[in-house]
């Protein structure tokens, strides 16, 4: 079972009559609305961020786009 505690958020009194009135839509709490919220923004920016290092590392890596090296005398001659 996951440990949870407890954190304090500071709303003005439009944004807090509009959260209990959404979650009493959506038949849950003002508290399991922003923790819902919070988590899917977490997971979120984390599978972003697996992303970005996923694509920086390809792009490190490089692409075999197929052919063969050839010297630069070679395609030159003179």
């Amino acid at each position: 079972m996951t440990r949870k505690q407890n954190i304090t958020v500071q709303l003005d009194r439009d944004t807090i009559r509009g959260a209990k009135t959404l979650a009493a839509k959506r038949g849950t709490s003002v508290s399991r609305l922003l923790a819902e919220q919070i988590r899917q923004s977490v997971a979120a920016d984390e599978q972003y961020e697996a992303a970005r290092r996923l694509a920086l590392e390809l792009l490190e890596r490089g692409f075999h786009l197929g052919g063969t090296r050839v010297k630069r005398d070679e395609l030159h001659d003179r």
